[in-house]
């Protein structure tokens, strides 16, 4: 949970809700909402997390039982106000196979939610979702085949914060170099759906061009990132597969063995 309010808290975020606005967003839930719907998740994480330990070991049973614990889950966020589907897909994984070994570490992790994800969930619905038809449309690996290849994108945001805490931004620098790192390569189904392949790119190309400054912690990266803050809002496109990866990625730096000290 500690992971999903932290990537909430972040500010400024590229046309993603946060405390600059609590005023609804254009089609999406404003950022208030989408803190009082993370709550929501709370019982379901805690559940994941207990089926893991009680397995051990990714596993056809273990990938069913988080399945039928997600779609719960989920329908409670839906009732408390929504958001949160892609985050809950990554946190749910990554917290079952965390509690495999308390001492493993966020790569370990990772690795071990690739191999429950490599698992079918029997019980999940026929009919495809939007995700999986835009994933399909466009040959994007979308929010399974990321799980699949065991959350390179998660991953590429761990070494982003490393990278930026070594180089001495704060630690909200470090966390928006990480969020634009994921959005500069990730195949955004929510963007393909919303903006096409050559919205997708422009995005890629805005989050590529704040980094290609210095990062964040930049005077000119700062200004980037306004930059791209507004064009995107004026488009009314907004990263969201993105944000979920990111609350993945600091679910896994939040874990012990990952826990430097930081600069505020």
């Amino acid at each position: 949970m500690a992971a999903l309010i932290g990537q909430l808290g972040l500010a400024p975020k590229p046309a993603l809700p946060d405390p600059r606005d609590l005023g609804a967003r254009a089609l999406w839930p404003d950022h208030g909402s989408l803190l009082w719907s993370a709550k929501a998740l709370a019982p379901g994480l805690a559940a994941m997390a207990a089926a893991g330990r009680r397995t051990g070991a990714p596993s056809s049973v273990l990938r069913a039982e988080l399945g039928a614990i997600g779609r719960s889950t989920e329908h409670s966020a839906a009732l408390a106000g929504g958001g949160h589907r892609g985050a809950l897909w990554a946190l749910g994984l990554l917290v079952a196979a965390a509690a495999f070994d308390p001492r493993a570490g966020g790569r370990d992790v990772a690795a071990a939610a690739k191999k429950i994800a490599a698992f079918t969930d029997k019980g999940a619905p026929r009919s495809p979702s939007r995700g999986s038809s835009v994933s399909a449309k466009y040959g994007a690996a979308g929010a399974r085949g990321e799980a699949r290849a065991g959350f390179p994108h998660i991953r590429r945001a761990l070494d982003a914060l490393d990278r930026s805490r070594s180089a001495g931004a704060t630690e909200t620098q470090a966390r928006l170099d990480a969020l634009l790192t994921v959005m500069s390569t990730l195949q955004d189904t929510e963007l393909l759906h919303t903006a096409g392949p050559l919205g997708l790119r422009h995005v890629q190309a805005g989050a590529r061009g704040v980094l290609d400054t210095g990062g964040t912690a930049t005077e000119a990266g700062a200004e980037a990132l306004r930059a791209l803050d507004a064009d995107l809002h004026a488009r009314a496109w907004s990263p969201r597969g993105s944000a979920g990866l990111l609350a993945g990625a600091l679910f896994l730096d939040s874990l012990p063995v990952n826990t430097p000290v930081r600069p505020v």
